[in-house]
């Protein structure tokens, strides 16, 4: 196992305990940000565009 799907796989435990695991699209998601695909600025961006509601 490297040490990125290590990482994925104690942040889903630890969500998981909490009531949250993490979707396919999460895994995806930070998997592209280990790999360098996307920065994890611009997917924490992206996210909060996505989730910000309009006033």
């Amino acid at each position: 196992m490297s040490e990125s799907e290590r990482i994925i796989a104690n942040v889903n435990a630890t969500m998981t305990m909490e009531g949250m695991p993490l979707t396919d699209a999460d895994t995806s998601r930070i998997r592209d940000c280990f790999d360098g695909i996307k920065s994890f600025d611009e997917t924490v961006k992206e996210l909060v565009e996505h989730y910000k509601k309009p006033i």
